[in-house]
């Protein structure tokens, strides 16, 4: 039997609000069974007044700082040195710290330098830096019931290394699977949350994707482009058919990509697995590229 991972939960309470208290729980039971349970603050200030009645229901212990003699800074140093504390002197697997400061970016970083897996929770305001320092980040606005909504600009960004993804298998003769897009996607995105996008599952974001379907065989899922061979040969051809009609001159690539887009308006070079419009054309037989920058220029030979 698969021995159950101990994690020490740390929760900074001046970045926090009580009312997640619930949702905390039910995240961290994925990952394993909480061990050490531990909250930092004032809890005589008004501020804190409702977390008081929390603590008891899920067995915290609290740890006071009071914050007319230290401040904050007071509450974020007896945290850390809880978790050195519990580094060196304790069998805990993971840490999980919750709190929207970036003060703790050293710390996660140190504890997963020590192998342990660190789960970071705050809210939509954490700071990159220490989203990034921990193992897997979750907004905590997520663990609500009520839906969030992610912008499009991150979604779009999303979708296009899930593109990248399946091209590049394609390319390598490999089936891609929902699992892999999803470890992939945690990896370059630590704080990758597919409830961010209203989805409680990654199978039912990745079918309401267009240019991507899903694939069911039995208990077999797998995930492919939608329609993406047939559609290449003809931006290919339209690609050449340009390209002919500008004679011995031949065309701007600026200019060209701009009619390729009158012509394909979902067209994206990472759907054939480029990054950039000049490495693609220049991948199509009987099309030469010239110069460099701005001024390179597409011509039939």
């Amino acid at each position: 039997m698969e021995e159950v991972r101990k994690l020490a939960l740390l929760i900074d309470s001046d970045n926090v609000s009580y009312k997640y208290l619930n949702g905390i729980f039910d995240e961290l039971s994925q990952y394993g069974t909480v061990t050490y349970r531990r909250i930092y603050g004032d809890f005589t200030s008004q501020a804190n007044a409702r977390w008081s009645g929390k603590l008891l229901e899920k067995s915290i212990i609290p740890i006071q700082q009071f914050s007319n003699t230290s401040g904050k800074n007071a509450t974020d140093s007896a945290l850390i040195i809880d978790a050195m504390d519990l580094l060196y002197n304790s069998n805990v697997d993971g840490f999980c710290i919750v709190s929207s400061d970036s003060d703790f970016t050293r710390l996660a970083s140190r504890l997963r330098e020590s192998g342990k897996i660190v789960i970071g929770m705050g809210e939509k305001k954490t700071p990159d830096s220490f989203r990034a320092a921990c193992t897997v980040f979750t907004e905590l606005e997520n663990l609500l019931a009520s839906e969030s909504t992610a912008s499009a600009a991150n979604k779009e960004a999303i979708v296009e290394d899930i593109i990248s993804i399946i091209t590049k298998n394609d390319n390598n003769g490999r089936q891609t699977g929902p699992g892999e897009i999803g470890s992939r996607l945690q990896s370059k995105y630590p704080d990758f949350d597919i409830r961010t996008f209203g989805y409680s599952q990654l199978s039912k974001f990745l079918e309401d994707i267009p240019e991507i379907t899903v694939n069911k065989n039995k208990n077999v899922i797998t995930v492919s482009l939608s329609a993406a061979e047939s559609a290449e040969d003809e931006v290919i051809r339209d690609i050449r058919e340009i390209v002919r009609s500008r004679g011995k001159k031949g065309i701007v690539l600026a200019t060209l990509g701009q009619e390729i887009r009158k012509r394909h308006q979902n067209f994206n070079v990472r759907l054939y697995g480029y990054s950039q419009l000049y490495k693609f054309i220049d991948s199509i037989p009987g099309l030469t590229i010239t110069g460099s920058g701005t001024q390179r220029k597409v011509t039939c030979g």
